[in-house]
């Protein structure tokens, strides 16, 4: 809301400072002994001894009696009486800041008096920058510009779970080799105390290849259902595709259904039969690179002892290693079948 600023000239005290909120929807006011903040206005007392009186702000008059002499729309006369002279200013902005002078002549030598009124600013966002996306361990700079009187203090904060506190107190964020677990929303907040604090977020996307976290072999008995189920992680999303030994299974084949979804796949066996056991391989890859794990689905009866559901055998294709979430998956299976393989 703007601002009515009341300069009350009376007579004559010494020099005072005031400061005046731009923006805000109040008014300060004080007189001569009593400050309070309501509207601001340094009152003194005339007699008929004043002869002649004006307002100036620095070296230019404002009024001069009734007569107004700035070309400002904004400053109005409020009172001449012979115990007040003031006057109005609306809408102050920061061009108002300065001394303000009340000067009167009497009959023996003119006198002054000045006060110096400072104009706050809420603090405002000017500049920031916009949302970015980057591969892992790139190097990211966000840049957060603000304004206001004083000077506003700038800050940024991750906002993550994990985060805690302020990651940096400086209009410019540096991070150097970036990791997936600095990816989100990050917070610029300016504050001078004026007003609330003033906030912004930049949205930063980190991406990474594929990383397999979860591949499960699983044991089904002949005519029943089974799933084998291929959980990745990535950004962006990993694209899915399954194989029978080398032979890619295509979604819509018969007694199969591929069910993709942004960090899972699964494939569904609904009338498992002898020829579905087996080796099979899940591919997840986007265009940061590749990974898959192999997973059995095997037969499973009643005479098993402990049937494996350990995690299969995952090859990470962005470094060509092997890594092995359990026990062989022979050691699994029915004494009878391990019989037959020997």
């Amino acid at each position: 809301m703007p601002i009515s600023h009341c300069l009350l000239c009376a007579g004559l005290e010494p020099f005072e400072s005031w400061t005046l909120r731009s923006g805000s929807s109040y008014l300060q006011i004080a007189d001569c002994k009593n400050w309070q903040f309501l509207m601001w206005c340094p009152r003194c007392s005339v007699d008929n001894r004043v002869t002649r009186v004006a307002w100036l702000n620095r070296s230019s008059i404002l009024y001069a009696g009734n007569d107004k002499w700035c070309l400002d729309p904004r400053v109005v006369l409020l009172a001449n009486t012979k115990t007040q002279y003031s006057i109005q200013i609306h809408d102050v902005d920061v061009y108002d800041e300065g001394p303000y002078t009340c000067s009167v002549q009497t009959d023996n030598h003119p006198k002054t008096s000045r006060v110096h009124l400072i104009v706050q600013v809420s603090p405002k966002i000017t500049e920031i920058s916009s949302d970015i996306s980057i591969n892992e361990g790139g190097n990211v700079s966000l840049t957060c510009i603000a304004t206001g009187r004083p000077d506003p203090t700038i800050t940024w904060r991750h906002i993550s779970p994990k985060a805690v506190g302020f990651i940096s107190e400086d209009e410019y964020l540096e991070i150097t080799g970036i990791t997936r677990e600095q990816s989100g929303e990050y917070e610029c907040s300016a504050s001078n105390d004026v007003a609330a604090p003033v906030v912004q977020r930049v949205k930063v996307t980190v991406n990474y290849p594929p990383y397999i976290s979860d591949a499960k072999s699983t044991g089904v008995p002949v005519g029943q259902k089974g799933i084998l189920l291929c959980e990745a992680s990535a950004v962006p999303s990993a694209d899915f595709q399954w194989y029978k030994d080398d032979k890619r299974l295509a979604e819509g084949q018969k007694g199969l259904k591929v069910e993709n979804k942004a960090f899972f796949s699964r494939l569904t066996f609904f009338n498992v039969s002898e020829q579905d056991y087996g080796n099979y391989t899940c591919v997840a890859s986007n265009q940061l690179g590749n990974t898959n794990a192999s997973m059995i689905l095997y037969e499973e009866t009643t005479t098993a002892l402990t049937p494996w559901k350990g995690p299969g055998a995952v090859h990470d294709g962005n470094n060509g290693a092997w890594r092995r979430g359990g026990c062989a998956w022979l050691l699994a299976l029915p004494l009878a079948q391990l019989a037959r393989l020997f």
